[in-house]
């Protein structure tokens, strides 16, 4: 759960859309060296000394990264600038109150796709550059939020400017209506709720929530808001306040809720209009305090304990005194990174990493061999929605772009979340007119699967070869739930995207709802819900003008001239292409029988197969949303209704979902049904566009007993794959020297040993070098914008 917490008044007061959440500890920036090996080897590989340290690797990027966000200079120009726009009367966010108007956040607007290739491929003059500004007007009685672009960047007297920023959005304009900008008011009005039935909830609840130092509950609505009509609705629910070192409110319901008719910005004028307990409705307070005292069952509120810490409990198992295995790297990273670029070269892949305040982590121009494989890969959205007997959690439905999948990425715990021999990068994210600095968190490293990528044995020799991958990591914690994201890439040229899950799940009060959940613990549902996760996936095969190819595997019954007239029950493989956008809404076939393959049918290989990539799922569920027109989201969650998707590029159209949807689900500043119009996807048709993949990753999550205290990410994962299809000659993960060929005889004594020229680290390696190092996860860094004082400015924040 997104905690909207009645006793956090600061955090509500200017920016409604971001979560009050307990803070968060992050580390100072470390950076683990790129080096190569100083060693001396005898004949058989063997070096015979200690490993020394190795020598940096240094890369420079081909290109200057496009894509990245904003400079701190830009980020302080970008918001004077905007300050100075009289017309704007704009308040500095140190001055402001709810009703002043003010800088939301700010970030680098995306290059046009057919711009960014004039500069990526034909070597022509980086794409102009602007700033994405949103702006939340506060001082009329409906408060809105509008975005704008700023620039050309770097500023100047003579062409700087501003506009609205509205081609990208489906509405028409990129501003959608603020319902719960008065966050202070609000908290506030449910404090007054809180202190007028307090003598209830010392009863029923053992504790009260009301504002005082004392309280030992605490206040949480619904997210997102409800529009009925021309009334706009929350629920809210009184919820254990943890007691102990761990934050585990999410599984401390109460039961006792109240709605409250937030319409307007007069709280004189708010009311509240229903309660609800332990499946009992009230329609008014009055009629709720007179029928909760004839109450038979007051079972009181799930309470924390033993069972909600996330430390060593129970019987230590068997043998895990032992150290277990760890990873060492002991020739240094075999890959490269441009620092200041943020470009990654591995094998023979490049890309470049961008980071947002709303989507996180993303790559860019994904390269084998330098020929173009993915113009863009990243997360858009990523989606919580629950169902439940009471009436909260069957209107929660949370959008976390909104909270910020990249403000919610913190340190990186090093050994745990990563290998200690990762290398580590900081990300930086703008809001209310103040930069944060993330050190270390994201995180590069290879490792060993455990398994090979390639084996065979025959009568005179086995063949094995490694599989190493090399991972790309950020974690996100999201209120409640850490999301951990990866992209990996792999020696037979395959890319996967995965994401798994923990922290505590969001639990409902147990009464007697087993259609929304098992009961889990005293009082405690584990309520239903799925997660659906968003990716934009833009392929470019072999160039640009590209076609969907759907091969599926079908039974047939097939008289053959050899079967003499007897009918052969047989299967076939169907080849058929996706021809526009109206059938272009894929579900993953029954059995798993069809694939999809995103090919260029204009250069054929020589045995004239069309080359492309394939995606399907790789582990675990690839969920898609169960709800149909959800009451909760309604058009803003068109994009979660199937596992794929496939359109026309266009640059009017960059993003399936837009951070600020929840605001106004219904009428939504992005519906992705919009971008299905019917356009071809055929081959011919696709002049100067693109062809783009939508998918979906996601679990139909039923929590059980073994979500207790948190999920684990071994069953709360979802994965695709992206493979080469007719693409390379043959199989191109043959070129790494990593393999092993055996020949024996036929009494098995091993004739011959290839090991193709590899040699094994023989040196004395020292394990201090792959221990965690917990010291270095501390804070993170500040630096306010407005007024920017660019010697003097950092600041701090070792609680988050």
């Amino acid at each position: 759960m997104r905690f909207i917490i009645c006793w956090e008044l600061c955090l509500l007061a200017i920016s409604p859309y971001v979560a009050a959440r307990p803070g968060l500890p992050g580390p100072a920036a470390r950076v683990h060296s790129l080096r190569h090996p100083a060693q001396r080897h005898d004949g058989n590989g063997a070096s015979k000394h200690a490993c020394e340290p190795p020598e940096n690797v240094a890369i420079s990027a081909p290109k200057r990264n496009i894509f990245q966000t904003l400079t701190e200079q830009e980020y302080a120009d970008v918001t004077a600038y905007l300050h100075e726009q009289k017309e704007l009367n704009l308040t500095a966010i140190v001055n402001s109150t709810s009703w002043d108007n003010v800088i939301v956040t700010m970030d680098v607007l995306q290059p046009n796709k057919t711009d960014a290739l004039v500069y990526l491929d034909q070597d022509g003059p980086p794409p102009p550059r602007f700033a994405r500004a949103t702006l939340q007007f506060n001082s009329q009685e409906q408060p809105y939020l509008q975005e704008y672009m700023v620039g050309p960047l770097p500023l100047s007297d003579s062409t700087a400017h501003y506009e609205e920023l509205n081609y990208m959005f489906t509405s028409g304009r990129g501003r959608t209506n603020v319902y719960n900008a008065d966050g202070e008011a609000i908290a506030l009005f449910n404090l007054e709720v809180g202190k007028d039935i307090k003598d209830i909830t010392q009863r029923l609840l053992n504790g009260t929530a009301t504002g005082a130092e004392d309280d030992n509950l605490l206040i949480a609505g619904s997210d997102p808001l409800m529009h009925i009509g021309d009334r706009v609705y929350q629920w809210n629910e009184f919820y254990s306040a943890h007691t102990g070192e761990f934050f585990s409110e999410t599984v401390l319901p109460t039961s006792l809720q109240f709605k409250v008719d937030l319409t307007g910005r007069d709280p004189s004028k708010w009311s509240v209009v229903g309660w609800y307990y332990d499946g009992h409705y009230w329609p008014s307070t009055a009629e709720f305090k007179k029928g909760v005292e004839s109450l038979k069952r007051t079972p009181g509120p799930v309470v924390d304990g033993p069972w909600t810490s996330t430390d060593h409990a129970g019987e230590s198992l068997p043998r895990d005194n032992l150290y277990p295995p760890v990873s060492v790297q002991p020739d240094g990273p075999r890959f490269g990174v441009d620092m200041k670029e943020n470009y990654v070269e591995w094998m023979d892949f490049t890309f470049y990493i961008s980071n947002h305040k709303d989507v996180g982590m993303q790559l860019h121009d994904i390269r084998y061999k330098g020929e173009r494989l993915v113009y863009e890969l990243g997360l858009q959205e990523a989606m919580a929605h629950y169902a439940s007997l009471d009436p909260l959690h069957a209107n929660s439905a949370y959008l976390d772009t909104g909270y910020g999948i990249g403000t919610s990425q913190w340190n990186l715990v090093d050994g745990f979340d990563c290998p200690s021999h990762a290398t580590y990068l900081n990300t930086t994210f703008y809001i209310s007119e103040t930069t944060y600095v993330h050190p270390n968190s994201l995180c590069l490293f290879e490792y060993d699967t455990g398994y090979p990528i390639q084996r065979h044995l025959t009568g005179t020799y086995v063949s094995a070869t490694k599989n190493i991958a090399f991972i790309v990591r950020a974690v996100s914690t999201v209120g409640n739930y850490d999301y951990l994201f990866e992209y990996g890439f792999h020696y037979d040229g395959s890319i996967t995207a995965t994401v798994r899950a923990s922290g505590y799940i969001q639990g409902a009060f147990w009464s007697g709802d087993d259609g929304y959940g098992f009961h889990i613990y005293d009082n405690l549902s584990g309520s239903m819900h799925d997660h659906v996760i968003n990716f934009k996936l833009d392929l470019d095969i072999k160039g640009r003008n590209n076609s969907l190819l759907k091969s599926e595997f079908v039974p047939k019954t097939q008289v053959y001239p050899w079967s003499e007239g007897r009918s052969i029950n047989t299967m076939q493989v169907e080849h058929t292409y996706i021809t526009n956008e109206d059938d272009a809404k894929i579900t993953w076939s029954k059995n798993g029988a069809a694939s999809y393959a995103v090919v260029n049918k204009d250069a054929l290989n020589k045995y004239g197969e069309a080359p492309g990539y394939r995606i399907f799922p790789n582990s675990g569920s690839t969920a898609y949303l169960t709800v149909q027109s959800s009451s909760a989201l309604g058009n803003s969650i068109n994009w979660a209704t199937h596992n794929l998707y496939a359109l026309q590029h266009h640059d009017t159209e960059p993003k399936s979902a837009y951070a600020f949807n929840s605001h106004d689900p219904h009428n939504p500043t992005v519906d992705f049904n919009e971008f299905f119009n019917g356009e071809s996807l055929e081959q011919e048709d696709i002049v100067l566009t693109f062809l783009i993949r939508y998918f979906n990753l996601g679990t139909h999550h039923l929590p059980n007993t073994a979500d207790l205290p948190n999920t684990v990410t071994t069953t709360a994962m979802s994965s695709i794959a992206i493979a080469p299809q007719n693409y390379f000659a043959g199989d191109v993960s043959r070129r790494t020297i990593h393999g092993v060929r055996l020949s024996f005889d036929e009494t098995s004594t091993i004739t011959e040993k290839n090991i193709f020229g590899t040699q094994q680290p023989m040196c004395m390696y020292d394990l201090k070098k792959a221990a965690p190092d917990l010291d270095t996860f501390v804070g993170e860094l500040q630096i306010p914008k407005f007024p920017w004082n660019p010697s003097g400015s950092l600041q701090t924040n070792p609680g988050g």
